[in-house]
Protein backbone atom coordinates (compact mmCIF):
# COMPACT_ATOMS: atom_id res chain seq x y z
CA UNK A 1 0.00 0.00 0.00
CA UNK A 2 1.09 4.02 -0.63
CA UNK A 3 2.22 5.57 2.32
CA UNK A 4 -0.43 8.17 3.77
CA UNK A 5 1.16 11.73 5.13
CA UNK A 6 -1.33 13.54 7.80
CA UNK A 7 -0.57 17.36 8.45
CA UNK A 8 -2.80 19.46 10.69
CA UNK A 9 -0.11 22.08 10.16
CA UNK A 10 -2.07 25.72 8.91
CA UNK A 11 0.41 27.60 6.23
CA UNK A 12 1.12 31.29 6.68
CA UNK A 13 0.54 33.85 4.47
CA UNK A 14 3.74 33.81 2.52
CA UNK A 15 2.80 30.90 0.23
CA UNK A 16 4.72 31.31 -2.88
CA UNK A 17 2.19 30.64 -5.33
CA UNK A 18 -0.35 34.04 -4.38
CA UNK A 19 1.96 36.76 -4.87
CA UNK A 20 0.38 40.01 -4.53
CA UNK A 21 -3.17 40.24 -2.26
CA UNK A 22 -6.22 39.82 -4.06
CA UNK A 23 -8.08 41.81 -1.57
CA UNK A 24 -5.96 44.80 -0.33
CA UNK A 25 -8.56 45.56 1.59
CA UNK A 26 -11.66 43.74 3.43
CA UNK A 27 -14.66 45.90 2.20
CA UNK A 28 -13.47 45.67 -1.48
CA UNK A 29 -15.87 47.11 -3.69
CA UNK A 30 -15.73 43.97 -6.08
CA UNK A 31 -13.23 41.10 -6.96
CA UNK A 32 -10.07 41.78 -9.15
CA UNK A 33 -10.32 39.41 -12.06
CA UNK A 34 -8.16 36.82 -11.45
CA UNK A 35 -7.12 33.77 -13.01
CA UNK A 36 -6.59 30.28 -11.67
CA UNK A 37 -4.88 26.83 -13.50
CA UNK A 38 -5.39 23.92 -12.06
CA UNK A 39 -3.34 20.88 -14.01
CA UNK A 40 -4.45 17.66 -12.28
CA UNK A 41 -4.16 14.21 -13.10
CA UNK A 42 -7.19 14.17 -15.48
CA UNK A 43 -8.14 17.59 -16.04
CA UNK A 44 -6.64 21.16 -16.82
CA UNK A 45 -8.95 23.92 -15.97
CA UNK A 46 -8.80 27.40 -16.56
CA UNK A 47 -11.46 29.39 -14.18
CA UNK A 48 -11.76 33.28 -14.59
CA UNK A 49 -13.02 34.92 -11.36
CA UNK A 50 -15.17 37.84 -11.23
CA UNK A 51 -17.43 39.59 -9.12
CA UNK A 52 -18.44 40.28 -5.31
CA UNK A 53 -15.33 39.70 -3.55
CA UNK A 54 -16.79 37.46 -1.39
CA UNK A 55 -18.89 35.48 -4.03
CA UNK A 56 -16.98 35.38 -6.82
CA UNK A 57 -18.53 35.01 -10.36
CA UNK A 58 -17.40 33.00 -13.36
CA UNK A 59 -15.81 35.22 -15.62
CA UNK A 60 -14.72 32.43 -18.09
CA UNK A 61 -14.20 28.56 -17.31
CA UNK A 62 -12.81 25.91 -19.44
CA UNK A 63 -11.69 22.54 -19.02
CA UNK A 64 -9.42 19.58 -20.87
CA UNK A 65 -9.76 16.03 -20.07
CA UNK A 66 -6.24 15.85 -20.97
CA UNK A 67 -5.37 12.63 -18.91
CA UNK A 68 -2.09 14.00 -17.90
CA UNK A 69 -1.53 11.31 -15.23
CA UNK A 70 -3.07 8.11 -16.96
CA UNK A 71 -0.92 4.87 -16.29
CA UNK A 72 1.69 6.54 -14.07
CA UNK A 73 1.23 4.32 -11.33
CA UNK A 74 2.65 1.82 -14.20
CA UNK A 75 5.25 3.93 -15.53
CA UNK A 76 5.90 6.35 -13.40
CA UNK A 77 5.85 9.05 -15.99
CA UNK A 78 3.24 11.17 -17.17
CA UNK A 79 1.49 10.21 -20.15
CA UNK A 80 2.89 11.02 -22.91
CA UNK A 81 -0.76 11.91 -25.13
CA UNK A 82 -1.62 13.78 -21.92
CA UNK A 83 1.64 15.69 -21.85
CA UNK A 84 1.29 17.22 -25.03
CA UNK A 85 -3.07 17.94 -24.65
CA UNK A 86 -2.07 19.52 -21.04
CA UNK A 87 0.50 21.69 -22.96
CA UNK A 88 -1.55 22.90 -25.77
CA UNK A 89 -4.32 24.15 -23.38
CA UNK A 90 -2.04 26.09 -21.11
CA UNK A 91 -0.61 27.35 -24.35
CA UNK A 92 -4.00 28.28 -25.26
CA UNK A 93 -4.39 29.75 -21.61
CA UNK A 94 -1.61 31.92 -21.33
CA UNK A 95 -3.03 33.57 -24.63
CA UNK A 96 -6.50 33.87 -23.78
CA UNK A 97 -5.50 35.58 -20.41
CA UNK A 98 -3.04 37.91 -22.36
CA UNK A 99 -6.01 38.97 -23.79
CA UNK A 100 -7.86 39.18 -21.39
CA UNK A 101 -5.48 41.45 -19.74
CA UNK A 102 -5.08 39.56 -16.57
CA UNK A 103 -2.48 39.97 -13.85
CA UNK A 104 -0.22 36.34 -13.80
CA UNK A 105 -1.93 33.61 -13.64
CA UNK A 106 -2.12 31.64 -10.56
CA UNK A 107 -1.29 28.15 -11.61
CA UNK A 108 -1.15 24.76 -9.37
CA UNK A 109 -0.03 21.16 -10.23
CA UNK A 110 -1.64 18.28 -8.05
CA UNK A 111 -0.60 14.14 -7.60
CA UNK A 112 0.54 14.09 -11.50
CA UNK A 113 3.06 16.12 -12.09
CA UNK A 114 4.14 15.75 -8.50
CA UNK A 115 4.98 12.44 -8.60
CA UNK A 116 5.87 11.76 -11.81
CA UNK A 117 9.95 11.03 -12.25
CA UNK A 118 9.56 13.68 -15.50
CA UNK A 119 7.30 16.01 -13.33
CA UNK A 120 10.22 18.90 -13.04
CA UNK A 121 10.73 18.70 -16.91
CA UNK A 122 7.16 18.99 -17.72
CA UNK A 123 7.17 22.18 -15.29
CA UNK A 124 10.37 23.41 -17.10
CA UNK A 125 8.99 22.58 -20.59
CA UNK A 126 5.11 24.75 -19.65
CA UNK A 127 7.05 27.63 -18.48
CA UNK A 128 9.66 27.85 -21.21
CA UNK A 129 6.94 27.57 -23.72
CA UNK A 130 3.95 29.63 -22.28
CA UNK A 131 5.63 31.59 -19.82
CA UNK A 132 3.43 30.16 -16.77
CA UNK A 133 4.96 29.15 -13.44
CA UNK A 134 3.64 25.82 -12.34
CA UNK A 135 3.31 25.53 -8.56
CA UNK A 136 3.56 22.03 -7.61
CA UNK A 137 1.91 21.31 -4.32
CA UNK A 138 2.12 18.50 -1.95
CA UNK A 139 -1.27 16.00 -1.02
CA UNK A 140 -1.43 18.02 2.29
CA UNK A 141 -2.02 21.23 0.37
CA UNK A 142 -4.10 19.68 -1.88
CA UNK A 143 -6.23 18.72 1.07
CA UNK A 144 -5.95 22.16 2.50
CA UNK A 145 -6.70 24.36 -0.56
CA UNK A 146 -9.87 22.08 -0.87
CA UNK A 147 -11.27 22.32 2.04
CA UNK A 148 -11.01 26.12 2.03
CA UNK A 149 -12.69 26.09 -1.06
CA UNK A 150 -15.95 24.57 0.63
CA UNK A 151 -15.32 27.29 2.94
CA UNK A 152 -15.80 29.55 0.22
CA UNK A 153 -19.69 28.35 -0.06
CA UNK A 154 -20.10 27.03 3.65
CA UNK A 155 -18.27 29.04 6.50
CA UNK A 156 -20.22 27.38 8.70
CA UNK A 157 -18.76 24.14 7.24
CA UNK A 158 -18.45 21.29 9.95
CA UNK A 159 -17.42 17.97 8.60
CA UNK A 160 -15.04 16.28 6.47
CA UNK A 161 -14.18 16.98 2.75
CA UNK A 162 -13.58 14.50 0.57
CA UNK A 163 -11.55 15.89 -2.46
CA UNK A 164 -10.91 12.63 -5.22
CA UNK A 165 -8.40 13.52 -8.21
CA UNK A 166 -7.24 10.90 -11.04
CA UNK A 167 -4.10 9.90 -8.67
CA UNK A 168 -4.72 10.79 -5.26
CA UNK A 169 -7.84 11.27 -2.45
CA UNK A 170 -7.64 13.40 -0.32
CA UNK A 171 -9.83 14.09 3.46
CA UNK A 172 -9.66 17.13 5.43
CA UNK A 173 -11.31 18.10 8.45
CA UNK A 174 -13.32 21.89 8.58
CA UNK A 175 -14.70 23.13 11.51
CA UNK A 176 -14.92 27.22 13.20
CA UNK A 177 -14.03 28.31 9.11
CA UNK A 178 -10.89 26.31 10.09
CA UNK A 179 -8.99 23.01 8.14
CA UNK A 180 -7.54 21.01 10.82
CA UNK A 181 -6.23 17.81 9.68
CA UNK A 182 -5.88 16.28 6.57
CA UNK A 183 -4.47 13.46 5.15
CA UNK A 184 -3.50 12.02 1.10
CA UNK A 185 -3.88 8.94 -0.51
CA UNK A 186 -3.59 6.61 -3.62
CA UNK A 187 -7.05 6.42 -4.02
CA UNK A 188 -7.63 8.00 -7.23
CA UNK A 189 -9.39 6.12 -10.45
CA UNK A 190 -5.84 5.71 -12.40
CA UNK A 191 -4.13 4.09 -9.38
CA UNK A 192 -6.82 1.99 -8.75
CA UNK A 193 -6.66 0.76 -12.34
CA UNK A 194 -3.39 -0.09 -11.69
CA UNK A 195 -3.88 -2.37 -9.02
CA UNK A 196 -3.44 -6.18 -8.90
CA UNK A 197 -5.83 -9.36 -7.74
CA UNK A 198 -8.54 -8.66 -9.48
CA UNK A 199 -12.29 -7.76 -7.85
CA UNK A 200 -11.27 -8.78 -4.47
CA UNK A 201 -7.69 -7.48 -4.59
CA UNK A 202 -8.70 -4.03 -5.43
CA UNK A 203 -11.89 -4.07 -2.76
CA UNK A 204 -8.97 -5.15 -0.32
CA UNK A 205 -6.52 -2.46 -1.24
CA UNK A 206 -9.65 0.13 -0.77
CA UNK A 207 -10.57 -1.18 2.65
CA UNK A 208 -7.26 -0.91 3.82
CA UNK A 209 -6.85 2.39 2.61
CA UNK A 210 -9.89 3.72 3.70
CA UNK A 211 -9.16 2.31 7.63
CA UNK A 212 -5.60 3.57 7.44
CA UNK A 213 -7.56 7.21 6.48
CA UNK A 214 -9.76 7.03 9.66
CA UNK A 215 -6.89 6.28 11.67
CA UNK A 216 -5.35 9.74 10.74
CA UNK A 217 -8.68 12.13 10.85
CA UNK A 218 -10.72 9.94 12.75
CA UNK A 219 -14.05 9.07 12.65
CA UNK A 220 -17.73 10.63 13.86
CA UNK A 221 -17.65 13.16 10.96
CA UNK A 222 -21.91 13.60 10.26
CA UNK A 223 -21.29 15.29 7.22
CA UNK A 224 -18.73 14.54 4.07
CA UNK A 225 -18.21 17.50 1.57
CA UNK A 226 -17.18 16.18 -1.86
CA UNK A 227 -15.09 18.14 -4.29
CA UNK A 228 -13.63 16.87 -7.81
CA UNK A 229 -15.43 15.78 -11.02
CA UNK A 230 -16.00 12.09 -10.38
CA UNK A 231 -18.06 13.04 -7.63
CA UNK A 232 -20.12 15.31 -9.58
CA UNK A 233 -20.32 13.06 -11.92
CA UNK A 234 -21.32 9.94 -9.16
CA UNK A 235 -24.34 13.11 -8.17
CA UNK A 236 -25.29 12.92 -11.45
CA UNK A 237 -26.15 9.84 -11.78
CA UNK A 238 -28.04 10.03 -8.11
CA UNK A 239 -29.97 12.56 -9.26
CA UNK A 240 -30.92 10.11 -12.21
CA UNK A 241 -31.77 7.67 -10.65
CA UNK A 242 -33.90 9.32 -8.12
CA UNK A 243 -35.71 11.20 -10.62
CA UNK A 244 -34.33 14.19 -8.94
CA UNK A 245 -36.00 17.50 -10.08
CA UNK A 246 -32.89 19.95 -10.09
CA UNK A 247 -30.09 19.48 -11.76
CA UNK A 248 -27.76 22.28 -9.84
CA UNK A 249 -24.77 19.85 -8.28
CA UNK A 250 -23.52 22.47 -5.82
CA UNK A 251 -25.19 21.04 -2.50
CA UNK A 252 -26.52 18.17 -3.80
CA UNK A 253 -27.47 16.21 -0.56
CA UNK A 254 -27.53 12.21 -0.50
CA UNK A 255 -28.30 10.47 2.47
CA UNK A 256 -25.80 6.62 2.86
CA UNK A 257 -28.36 4.35 1.94
CA UNK A 258 -28.77 6.52 -1.29
CA UNK A 259 -25.34 6.49 -2.08
CA UNK A 260 -24.73 2.76 -1.45
CA UNK A 261 -28.17 2.08 -3.71
CA UNK A 262 -26.06 4.25 -6.66
CA UNK A 263 -23.05 2.93 -6.40
CA UNK A 264 -24.52 -0.95 -6.67
CA UNK A 265 -26.62 0.35 -9.76
CA UNK A 266 -23.67 1.75 -11.11
CA UNK A 267 -21.55 -1.06 -11.52
CA UNK A 268 -24.67 -3.24 -12.86
CA UNK A 269 -24.95 -0.28 -15.46
CA UNK A 270 -23.20 0.14 -18.62
CA UNK A 271 -21.36 3.18 -19.56
CA UNK A 272 -22.58 4.04 -22.89
CA UNK A 273 -26.46 4.06 -21.36
CA UNK A 274 -25.43 6.26 -18.59
CA UNK A 275 -23.51 8.70 -20.71
CA UNK A 276 -26.90 8.60 -22.71
CA UNK A 277 -29.02 9.35 -19.62
CA UNK A 278 -26.32 12.01 -18.48
CA UNK A 279 -24.35 13.86 -20.84
CA UNK A 280 -21.35 13.16 -18.95
CA UNK A 281 -18.13 13.03 -21.33
CA UNK A 282 -17.09 9.35 -21.71
CA UNK A 283 -13.45 10.43 -20.24
CA UNK A 284 -15.14 11.12 -16.94
CA UNK A 285 -17.67 8.35 -16.66
CA UNK A 286 -14.99 5.87 -17.14
CA UNK A 287 -13.43 6.67 -14.40
CA UNK A 288 -17.08 6.61 -12.20
CA UNK A 289 -17.16 3.00 -11.46
CA UNK A 290 -13.82 2.82 -9.67
CA UNK A 291 -14.53 6.09 -7.84
CA UNK A 292 -18.42 5.08 -6.91
CA UNK A 293 -16.30 2.06 -5.27
CA UNK A 294 -14.54 3.83 -3.28
CA UNK A 295 -17.46 6.62 -1.89
CA UNK A 296 -19.49 3.47 -0.94
CA UNK A 297 -16.47 2.29 1.54
CA UNK A 298 -16.04 5.72 2.45
CA UNK A 299 -19.89 5.77 4.00
CA UNK A 300 -18.81 2.37 5.26
CA UNK A 301 -16.45 3.49 6.85
CA UNK A 302 -16.70 6.95 8.49
CA UNK A 303 -20.71 6.22 8.68
CA UNK A 304 -21.81 9.62 8.19
CA UNK A 305 -25.34 10.83 8.23
CA UNK A 306 -25.50 13.07 4.78
CA UNK A 307 -23.01 13.32 2.12
CA UNK A 308 -23.19 16.94 -0.02
CA UNK A 309 -21.70 18.14 -3.02
CA UNK A 310 -19.55 21.01 -3.58
CA UNK A 311 -18.79 22.30 -6.83
CA UNK A 312 -15.86 24.49 -5.08
CA UNK A 313 -12.70 22.80 -4.70
CA UNK A 314 -9.06 23.46 -4.88
CA UNK A 315 -9.78 26.64 -7.20
CA UNK A 316 -11.96 28.61 -4.73
CA UNK A 317 -9.60 27.71 -2.27
CA UNK A 318 -6.59 29.38 -4.16
CA UNK A 319 -9.56 33.27 -3.72
CA UNK A 320 -10.17 32.15 -0.54
CA UNK A 321 -6.31 32.07 0.62
CA UNK A 322 -6.62 35.41 0.00
CA UNK A 323 -9.18 36.88 1.73
CA UNK A 324 -8.48 38.92 4.94
CA UNK A 325 -10.69 36.76 8.01
CA UNK A 326 -13.53 39.85 7.89
CA UNK A 327 -14.49 39.00 4.49
CA UNK A 328 -14.45 34.87 4.80
CA UNK A 329 -16.85 35.62 7.56
CA UNK A 330 -19.05 37.39 5.44
CA UNK A 331 -22.19 35.37 4.09
CA UNK A 332 -21.85 34.53 0.41
CA UNK A 333 -25.92 34.31 -0.23
CA UNK A 334 -26.48 37.65 1.07
CA UNK A 335 -22.43 39.37 -0.89
CA UNK A 336 -23.73 37.68 -4.19
CA UNK A 337 -27.26 38.81 -3.84
CA UNK A 338 -26.17 42.09 -3.14
CA UNK A 339 -23.86 42.33 -6.03
CA UNK A 340 -26.87 41.25 -8.60
CA UNK A 341 -28.63 44.33 -6.78
CA UNK A 342 -26.02 46.49 -7.34
CA UNK A 343 -25.56 45.22 -11.15
CA UNK A 344 -29.01 44.57 -12.41
CA UNK A 345 -31.83 46.19 -10.27
CA UNK A 346 -33.35 49.51 -11.06
CA UNK A 347 -32.88 50.77 -7.93
CA UNK A 348 -30.03 49.41 -5.74
CA UNK A 349 -30.40 49.84 -1.91
CA UNK A 350 -34.21 49.57 -2.41
CA UNK A 351 -33.97 45.65 -1.49
CA UNK A 352 -32.66 46.77 2.31
CA UNK A 353 -35.88 49.31 2.57
CA UNK A 354 -38.00 46.40 1.47
CA UNK A 355 -36.87 43.60 3.47
CA UNK A 356 -37.48 46.07 6.60
CA UNK A 357 -41.11 46.89 5.49
CA UNK A 358 -42.11 43.62 4.97
CA UNK A 359 -40.35 41.84 8.28
CA UNK A 360 -42.63 42.13 10.58
CA UNK A 361 -44.65 39.94 9.32
CA UNK A 362 -41.85 37.01 9.24
CA UNK A 363 -39.86 38.21 12.58
CA UNK A 364 -40.78 35.27 14.49
CA UNK A 365 -39.09 32.94 11.44
CA UNK A 366 -35.27 31.32 12.48
CA UNK A 367 -32.24 33.61 10.92
CA UNK A 368 -31.66 31.15 8.71
CA UNK A 369 -35.12 31.54 7.12
CA UNK A 370 -35.04 35.22 7.45
CA UNK A 371 -31.22 35.47 5.47
CA UNK A 372 -33.25 33.81 2.79
CA UNK A 373 -36.30 36.27 2.70
CA UNK A 374 -33.40 38.68 2.90
CA UNK A 375 -31.82 37.63 -0.68
CA UNK A 376 -34.85 37.50 -1.90
CA UNK A 377 -35.90 41.17 -1.19
CA UNK A 378 -32.48 42.20 -2.83
CA UNK A 379 -32.61 40.03 -5.94
CA UNK A 380 -36.72 41.06 -6.16
CA UNK A 381 -36.01 43.29 -8.96
CA UNK A 382 -33.15 41.91 -11.15
CA UNK A 383 -34.69 41.03 -13.60
CA UNK A 384 -37.14 43.21 -14.78
CA UNK A 385 -35.37 43.70 -18.09
CA UNK A 386 -37.15 40.23 -19.25
CA UNK A 387 -40.37 40.38 -20.77
CA UNK A 388 -43.35 41.06 -18.25
CA UNK A 389 -45.08 37.52 -19.66
CA UNK A 390 -41.56 35.69 -18.76
CA UNK A 391 -40.20 37.86 -16.31
CA UNK A 392 -41.88 35.54 -13.15
CA UNK A 393 -40.32 32.60 -14.91
CA UNK A 394 -36.86 34.42 -15.46
CA UNK A 395 -36.86 35.03 -11.64
CA UNK A 396 -37.27 31.53 -10.87
CA UNK A 397 -34.64 30.09 -13.28
CA UNK A 398 -32.17 32.60 -12.02
CA UNK A 399 -32.62 31.96 -8.53
CA UNK A 400 -32.47 28.22 -8.73
CA UNK A 401 -29.43 27.39 -11.36
CA UNK A 402 -27.87 30.95 -10.32
CA UNK A 403 -24.12 30.53 -8.83
CA UNK A 404 -25.08 31.14 -5.19
CA UNK A 405 -23.53 29.57 -1.80
CA UNK A 406 -24.68 28.46 1.64
CA UNK A 407 -28.32 28.03 -0.39
CA UNK A 408 -29.55 24.19 -0.04
CA UNK A 409 -31.33 23.01 -2.66
CA UNK A 410 -34.89 23.65 -0.55
CA UNK A 411 -33.60 27.10 0.07
CA UNK A 412 -32.86 27.88 -4.01
CA UNK A 413 -36.62 26.53 -4.71
CA UNK A 414 -38.15 28.41 -1.71
CA UNK A 415 -36.20 31.47 -2.82
CA UNK A 416 -37.02 30.84 -6.89
CA UNK A 417 -40.83 30.10 -5.74
CA UNK A 418 -41.18 33.87 -3.63
CA UNK A 419 -39.89 35.33 -6.65
CA UNK A 420 -41.82 33.89 -9.07
CA UNK A 421 -44.86 35.46 -6.65
CA UNK A 422 -43.29 38.70 -6.89
CA UNK A 423 -44.50 38.90 -10.34
CA UNK A 424 -47.31 36.57 -10.16
CA UNK A 425 -50.76 35.69 -8.20
CA UNK A 426 -50.72 32.30 -9.26
CA UNK A 427 -48.07 29.27 -9.74
CA UNK A 428 -50.38 26.54 -11.19
CA UNK A 429 -49.34 25.23 -14.61
CA UNK A 430 -45.82 26.49 -14.22
CA UNK A 431 -43.39 24.52 -16.02
CA UNK A 432 -41.39 24.62 -12.78
CA UNK A 433 -44.27 22.31 -10.90
CA UNK A 434 -41.99 19.20 -10.72
CA UNK A 435 -39.52 21.68 -8.40
CA UNK A 436 -42.06 22.69 -6.33
CA UNK A 437 -41.83 18.71 -4.82
CA UNK A 438 -39.13 19.84 -2.87
CA UNK A 439 -41.00 21.88 -0.42
CA UNK A 440 -43.09 20.73 1.88
CA UNK A 441 -47.07 22.62 2.22
CA UNK A 442 -45.61 25.26 4.87
CA UNK A 443 -42.91 26.21 2.79
CA UNK A 444 -44.80 26.65 -0.34
CA UNK A 445 -47.22 28.74 1.48
CA UNK A 446 -44.80 30.79 3.05
CA UNK A 447 -42.94 31.50 -0.13
CA UNK A 448 -45.88 32.66 -1.47
CA UNK A 449 -46.78 35.25 1.46
CA UNK A 450 -43.08 35.97 0.85
CA UNK A 451 -43.47 36.86 -3.10
CA UNK A 452 -47.01 38.90 -2.49
CA UNK A 453 -45.67 40.53 0.23
CA UNK A 454 -42.98 41.91 -2.15
CA UNK A 455 -45.37 42.41 -4.49
CA UNK A 456 -46.89 44.63 -2.38
CA UNK A 457 -44.19 46.42 -1.49
CA UNK A 458 -42.09 47.08 -3.88
CA UNK A 459 -45.11 49.06 -5.73
CA UNK A 460 -46.85 50.50 -2.64
CA UNK A 461 -43.80 53.44 -2.74
CA UNK A 462 -40.97 53.87 -4.85
CA UNK A 463 -38.28 55.24 -2.98
CA UNK A 464 -39.06 53.95 0.68
CA UNK A 465 -42.52 51.82 1.70
CA UNK A 466 -41.46 52.42 4.99
CA UNK A 467 -41.89 56.39 4.72
CA UNK A 468 -45.33 55.81 3.48
CA UNK A 469 -46.44 53.32 6.45
CA UNK A 470 -46.04 50.77 8.50
CA UNK A 471 -47.23 46.70 8.46
CA UNK A 472 -48.39 45.19 11.64
CA UNK A 473 -48.91 41.39 11.68
CA UNK A 474 -51.22 40.01 14.22
CA UNK A 475 -50.79 36.14 13.57
CA UNK A 476 -53.18 34.85 16.61
CA UNK A 477 -56.70 37.09 15.58
CA UNK A 478 -55.31 37.04 11.91
CA UNK A 479 -55.35 40.61 11.07
CA UNK A 480 -52.65 42.63 8.83
CA UNK A 481 -52.55 46.02 9.45
CA UNK A 482 -51.37 48.46 6.96
CA UNK A 483 -51.14 51.86 8.82
CA UNK A 484 -50.75 54.47 6.45
CA UNK A 485 -48.78 57.65 7.22
CA UNK A 486 -50.64 61.43 6.99
CA UNK A 487 -50.39 62.70 3.52
CA UNK A 488 -49.91 59.07 2.09
CA UNK A 489 -53.30 57.79 1.06
CA UNK A 490 -52.83 58.86 -2.54
CA UNK A 491 -50.46 55.87 -2.61
CA UNK A 492 -52.78 53.40 -1.78
CA UNK A 493 -54.54 53.26 -4.81
CA UNK A 494 -56.38 50.67 -6.50
CA UNK A 495 -53.30 48.54 -7.44
CA UNK A 496 -52.07 48.39 -4.35
CA UNK A 497 -54.97 48.21 -2.88
CA UNK A 498 -55.69 44.69 -4.47
CA UNK A 499 -51.90 43.67 -4.02
CA UNK A 500 -52.26 44.08 -0.33
CA UNK A 501 -55.81 42.20 -0.35
CA UNK A 502 -53.99 39.18 -2.08
CA UNK A 503 -50.98 38.95 0.23
CA UNK A 504 -53.92 39.08 3.18
CA UNK A 505 -55.39 36.27 1.44
CA UNK A 506 -52.18 34.71 1.13
CA UNK A 507 -52.10 34.92 4.69
CA UNK A 508 -55.39 33.42 5.80
CA UNK A 509 -55.80 36.85 7.29
CA UNK A 510 -58.70 40.05 7.49
CA UNK A 511 -57.11 43.39 5.87
CA UNK A 512 -57.17 46.29 7.96
CA UNK A 513 -55.65 50.00 6.79
CA UNK A 514 -55.56 52.63 8.88
CA UNK A 515 -54.37 56.46 8.56
CA UNK A 516 -52.22 57.62 11.23
CA UNK A 517 -52.63 61.51 12.10
CA UNK A 518 -49.70 63.34 12.47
Amino acid sequence: MTAMTADSRVHGDDWKPFGRPLFEDPSARALDRVGVVDVGSNSVRLVVFDGAARSPAYFYNEKIMAGLGQGLAETGRLNPEGKRRALAALRRFAMLAKGMKLPPLTCVATAAVREASDGPEFQKLVERDTGLKLWVIDGQEEARLSAQGVLLGWPEAEGLVCDIGGNSMELAEVSGGKVGRRVSSALGPFRLQQVTGGGKGLQRYIEETMESLAEAVGRGHERVYLVGGSWRAFARLDMVRRNYPLTVLHEYRMGPQSVLQTAHWIAESDIAALKARTGTSEARLELVPLAARVLRQLVLTFRPKEIDVSSYGIREGLLYEQMPERLRMRDPLIEACRHAERTMARMPGFGKKLYQFILPIFVDLPEARQRVIKAACLLHDTTWRAHPDYRAEACFDNATRANLGGLSHVERVYLGLALLHRYKNSRSGSRMEPLFTLLDGRQLREAEVLGKAMRFGAMFAVRSPEDAGELFWRPKKKVLELRLKAGSQALFGEVAEARFKSLCDALGATARVTVVAD
